[in-house]
């Protein structure tokens, strides 16, 4: 039988769990010059070690996320805990940049932690689904947006190998937790890995509203990504001259978006139809874009369009994911697999146009194309007829 609500205890668990795991898909971005300068190799040479860490999460998110449909959650995560343990110990110890990459690329597939932890909490409860995953996916987001900003202080004071050495201890204090305070539960998919993957595809044709939600989700996150990826470009050139600090102090706001994602969540449980939230979701962050449009050079309205694009972007992610929950309890993590794919590709296409936006255009161009990717959202959103049931189905394929 269905928990109808998780306690406390178990949310923060999860949230930190997730968060936890996650961040370490980002502890290198600070840290590649001092990686470089370790081994005596080329900044270039060391920006392999983020982007084999990113590709691991996405191999991990395709080949491993739909296991949750099939393998026990707990013994999952303490499989994937504990190849991550592994992965930042071994970094932490040997000295061969081959080792490196090689863990930097299994510590992106073994982070996919927070996918499966997010879709066991939606599983777990028929009550309040929405505040649930809003409070688990503010731990992810804590993790993400905050991984730059601690690597980087552990680094100049420890040591680069220390930012690993320091998170292995983390994911393990995580995996005892999660052991202790969750009961295992065998999962519903008896096929074999193979019809696995094949049923991920087939979730596209089952649900509508998993399509919908997959498209608006990609556009804005898109949107986000096309932002981030130039805003520092945009602040560091004339007449604005921002330093890297000062810039770095942007993310603080993003972090304040963070924190409210649970009262989005809680929105979305009190709606009937999911796609008010959506709505006001999206048209925050059409807001925000035409204030950065009108206003590029204030920094005040700039601090604001950030706060009002984070707090808009985690709300329309959350809403998606307390959406695609009620979808098939017994496909949730295939269900979700879709999803994140989606949503993450959407994000490297709207960081490859904002580039290319901002090399042909600058500044302005950028919020042209941004504005492109958020009306298309809110078309999609607008032409749905009924963008979801909130009745929690069980029929499995």
């Amino acid at each position: 039988m269905l928990q109808t609500e998780l306690t406390k205890k178990q949310t923060l668990i999860m949230a930190v769990t997730a968060g936890v795991c996650v961040a370490n898909v980002y502890y290198s971005q600070p840290l590649l010059k001092d990686i470089a300068m370790s081994f005596h190799i080329q900044n270039k040479d060391a920006g392999l070690v983020s982007v084999l860490a990113q590709a691991g999460y996405g191999i991990g998110l395709f080949l491993i996320t739909p296991l949750g449909d099939k393998i026990d959650r707990k013994r999952l995560l303490l499989f994937l805990q504990s190849a991550l343990i592994l992965s930042l110990l071994s970094i932490s110890v040997f000295n061969n940049i081959y080792v490196l990459y090689g863990c930097s690329l299994a510590i992106g597939i073994f982070a996919i932690t927070a996918q499966i932890v997010l879709p066991m909490a939606a599983a777990m409860v028929t009550k309040n689904r929405g505040a649930v995953v809003g409070k688990i996916f503010t731990g992810v987001l804590i993790g993400v947006l905050s991984a730059r900003v601690i690597s980087g202080f552990i680094g100049e004071y420890f040591g680069w190998r220390a930012v690993y050495l320091i998170s292995s201890i983390l994911v393990a204090a995580t995996a005892v937790l999660m052991q202790l305070n969750f009961k295992s539960k065998k999962e519903s998919f008896d096929g074999h890995y193979f019809k696995l993957l094949e049923s991920v595809l087939n979730q596209v044709g089952r649900f509508s509203a998993l399509r919908r939600s997959a498209l608006t989700g990609a556009l804005i996150f898109g949107t986000l990504s096309a932002f981030w990826t130039t805003l520092t470009f945009h602040l560091s050139s004339s007449p604005l001259n921002l330093s890297t600090d000062q810039i770095g102090l942007f993310g603080l706001l993003a972090v304040m978006g963070a924190l409210l994602a649970p009262l989005f969540g809680r929105l979305s449980d009190k709606s009937n139809n999911p796609k008010k939230p959506l709505l006001l979701a999206a048209l925050l962050v059409l807001i925000s874009i035409i204030l950065l449009h009108l206003f590029p050079l204030s920094i005040p309205v700039i601090s604001i369009s950030v706060l009002l694009l984070d707090i808009g972007v985690q709300a329309a992610q959350v809403t998606n994911l307390a959406l695609i929950y009620t979808l098939d309890t017994q496909a949730s993590s295939r269900i979700n697999t879709v999803y994140m794919t989606a949503y993450f590709f959407g994000g490297s296409f709207g960081a490859f146009c904002g580039l290319k936006s901002f090399q042909s255009g600058g500044w302005n161009a950028v919020t042209w194309q941004m504005m492109i990717f958020v009306l298309l959202a809110i078309l999609v959103i607008l032409l749905g007829r009924t963008f979801a049931s909130k009745k929690a189905k069980v029929i499995t394929q």
